[in-house]
């Protein structure tokens, strides 16, 4: 669709290079505002006082004129749904070019068993993926960053929230990491 995405944080470039390796890596470039200390951000009237910047995200269009802007709580992950939405407003032809993101099926999920809905950098589905391992439970992992129908699924399944991680536990729901109903849906006693 001839878009590209960048990250910019106040953190210095070490610290940003260790956040994208803890989460398995990054696919697109992350950009340090680190010095002079929120530059960018301040532009932008994003920089808080206390000198930490929002969590924000602005599409530009190609004339560089910013048509959408999101900021919203640090732990709130965006709604990739909403913002592919703003893109087929500003982009022509984009509908054609998203339309076999919505149209396909769940790429990974099989039909039964233990399915984790989960994205790389969800703090919860790291240690998830620690509780499962623990415990010796077999499950199917399915990225919703990269899956949009699966994503709609999990919205749905939080009544418009998008929890992660979300468990299938053939047909039985579980969102969160919520130790207690896994236990109780997964353990034998």
């Amino acid at each position: 669709m001839n878009v590209q995405v960048l990250g910019i944080s106040i953190d210095h470039i070490p610290c940003l290079k260790a956040w994208a390796e803890s989460l398995g890596g990054i696919n697109y470039p992350l950009l340090s505002d680190f010095w002079p200390h929120g530059a960018v951000c301040r532009k932008y009237h994003v920089l808080r006082e206390e000198g930490r910047s929002e969590r924000a995200i602005f599409i530009v269009d190609p004339d560089g004129i910013i048509r959408y802007i999101d900021i919203h709580d640090i732990d709130d992950q965006p709604d990739n749904e909403v913002l592919l939405a703003e893109l087929k407003k500003i982009i022509p032809a984009a509908e054609e070019k998203m339309a076999h993101l919505y149209d396909q099926a769940p790429a990974e999920a099989p039909a039964s068993g233990v399915i984790m809905y989960c994205t790389p950098w969800c703090p919860d589905c790291r240690k998830a993926r620690e509780w499962l391992s623990e415990h010796n439970i077999a499950y199917s992992e399915v990225d919703i960053s990269k899956d949009l129908t699966s994503a709609r699924q999990v919205r749905s399944w939080g009544n418009g929230y998008q929890i992660t991680p979300a468990f299938d536990i053939n047909g039985r729901i579980v969102l969160d990491f919520d130790i207690p109903k896994l236990e109780k849906n997964l353990l034998k006693k």
